[in-house]
């Protein structure tokens, strides 16, 4: 288990459980938290239920480069009592392995 741990914006630290290069998890009490590592520093503007998981979920704005505005998720709430860490782990290597076939076809050589 890792040592890192980051402020939740109330002043709270919450301690890494699990992270990978695109991915980590955190421990936030009542929730494991899953955060996408590549949207790191983008400012929330929004709290609703995820359509994919269906959990509360973070989201922020992307634009394309035609200015379009695309809403992302950010870090995703797991209630504890209905997953289990092994779950989540399994979202989170689920989006490390689409992240790094991204990777593979825009930077082979990387």
């Amino acid at each position: 288990m890792e040592t890192q741990s980051r402020n939740n914006g109330e002043g709270q630290e919450l301690p890494v459980l699990k992270k990978g290069i695109f991915y980590s998890i955190r421990d936030g009490g009542t929730d494991l938290i899953m955060e996408d590592s590549t949207k790191r520093g983008l400012t929330v503007q929004e709290t609703s239920v995820d359509e994919k998981y269906h959990v509360r979920s973070e989201r922020g704005m992307i634009y394309d480069m035609d200015g379009i505005g695309h809403r992302v998720g950010i870090r995703w709430f797991f209630p504890k009592g209905k997953y289990p860490f092994e779950a989540v782990l399994a979202y989170a290597t689920e989006m490390e392995e689409r992240y790094r076939k991204i990777r593979q076809e825009t930077c082979p050589d990387y």
